[in-house]
């Protein structure tokens, strides 16, 4: 089982258990009870940084997808590299159709312990093999792509393919990633980064909030490139986080979040 996708849980799961949450996942906090697997002990106990970054994070995620439906209630949603990520039933508005693309084993994984949804679908593939496309059968209500925690550990080519094969055939579409700087990209190739038993898998594409206007490049298909702001945190550390995007200081070192448009 991916211990990557288990941390990103956990995560959530201690973030939505807090009496003040940023982010409302009892999902979360179900699967981490019924999984047989010692969460503190491998991923250290519950981190008021990590988990409420993890929250905001997936709230902001959210947001975007719940705007996007908003202007299309019958859109699709493609999530790709999903893990278990409970999106799907924080956003849903009884219309929509749900794509959960993920690597086998990510996939049978959350097949078997998230229920059933005639919208909801899991599709067995890797992100960067991009036949996952052929599965988004309606394109005229309009399709947005998620892409949470998952760019970092592709390699520069293969996040360029991605944006190029959705800018070609999704028009009017729209597609939303994160990315870490450099900095922590690095850290990660010299298996520097720790967070309990847990070793951070080597991230190969990096890339700074003040640096999202390169992602116009991968295709002429792509029109406005937004950067997407954390929501309010809770407490000190929740305005920090906020606060990190408007600082060009902090903003060049710090995660971002980015919204792609396609014409």
């Amino acid at each position: 089982m991916p211990e990557t996708l288990l941390w990103t849980l956990w995560n959530r799961a201690c973030e939505a258990r807090r009496a003040e949450s940023v982010l409302e996942d009892p999902m979360a906090v179900r699967l981490v009870e019924e999984i047989d697997y010692p969460f503190e002990e491998r991923l250290g106990p519950p981190h008021p940084l990590f988990s409420q970054i993890q929250g905001l994070r997936s709230l902001c995620f959210d947001r975007a997808v719940q705007e996007y439906v908003a202007d299309h209630p019958y859109a699709t949603v493609v999530a790709l590299g999903e893990g278990l990520e409970t999106g799907f039933w924080r956003t849903d508005n009884g219309r929509l159709q749900w794509l959960s693309v993920d690597l086998p084993e990510a996939a049978a994984l959350r097949s078997r312990l998230l229920p059933e949804n005639p919208r909801h679908h899991v599709v067995a593939c890797s992100a960067t093999d991009l036949s996952w496309l052929d599965r988004v059968r309606d394109r005229d209500n309009g399709v947005i792509v998620t892409a949470q925690g998952l760019m970092m550990y592709l390699k520069p080519g293969e996040v360029r393919d991605i944006l190029a094969a959705c800018a070609e055939r999704l028009p009017g579409g729209s597609l939303v990633l994160d990315s870490m700087p450099r900095w922590v990209a690095k850290a990660t190739r010299g298996r520097r980064l720790r967070v309990g038993d847990l070793t951070i898998p080597p991230m190969y594409w990096a890339m700074a909030g003040d640096e999202r206007y390169k992602l116009r490049s991968a295709h002429p298909g792509i029109g406005e490139v937004r950067a997407l702001t954390m929501p309010r945190g809770r407490g000190r550390l929740g305005r920090l986080i906020e606060r990190q995007h408007r600082v060009p200081l902090f903003r060049s070192i710090s995660p971002a979040v980015s919204q792609v448009w396609f014409r």
